[in-house]
């Protein structure tokens, strides 16, 4: 393991921040950010995949609702049928504002990325969740929908209030310890614009195995 920490924004793992909108799109994000980890690890090169893809294409026959909730292993499943990633260049983001259309998936714009397995974490544990962060960034879930959470602005975060009940899909990029506080942490990037916390990521704190900050070490 390593000791001092990672950071997959900084090694150049990680795409910009990107916006959801007023779409409950989150695990399209998710699910992507950690497609565009592993294919940096893999490959070398970054890529932006396209969430569209997945809100438009990765349904119902997948578990998934577009704009009304998913999980990212049905978004994995969808890849692994077959379906290869296309850039978000190519297909765009367009449900911002909540809608959705029909889907767009054009096997000759696609890339030759795809999903041969995916592997759930053991939970409610730091050393496997750094363990698995020393690898590449991680799909997990938390809990978005209490104002602590919504309010943050800078800081490590570590609001009890903030609960368990996981709602939100975001992308665990790093580990680390803050150098004037002491404090160890992970970096976390969510899907709200670079307006919302420290430039679109948040550092929750690190408090020992269990559920975690926000149930951060609940579903990695």
């Amino acid at each position: 393991m390593n000791a001092t920490g990672v950071n997959w924004v900084d090694i150049g793992a990680v795409t910009p921040v990107k916006d959801q909108g007023a779409c409950g799109s989150c695990w399209a994000f998710s699910t992507t950010g950690s497609l565009e980890g592993a294919h940096f690890v893999s490959k070398g090169e970054l890529l932006s995949f396209s969430e569209q893809q997945l809100v438009d294409c990765a349904g119902m026959k997948y578990g998934n609702y577009g704009c009304y909730g998913g999980l990212q292993t049905n978004a994995y499943m969808y890849y692994e049928a077959g379906y290869l990633a296309e850039l978000e260049s190519v297909y765009p983001y367009i449900s911002g504002g909540g809608s959705m259309q029909a889907c767009q998936y054009n096997a000759a714009s696609a890339t030759a990325v795809d999903v041969s397995t995916f592997t759930n974490v053991t939970p409610q544990s730091v050393d496997q969740f750094k363990a698995a962060l020393n690898l590449q960034p991680l799909a997990i879930a938390i809990e978005a929908d209490q104002p602590c959470f919504q309010s943050y602005n800078s800081g490590i975060f570590n609001d009890p209030t903030c609960g368990t009940t996981l709602d939100h899909a975001v992308l665990a990029v790093g580990y680390g310890t803050d150098a004037t506080t002491g404090l160890d942490y992970y970096l976390i990037k969510n899907s709200w614009n670079t307006t919302w916390g420290e430039q679109g990521y948040i550092r929750f704190a690190i408090t020992g195995d269990g559920a975690g900050v926000c149930g951060v070490q609940l579903d990695p």
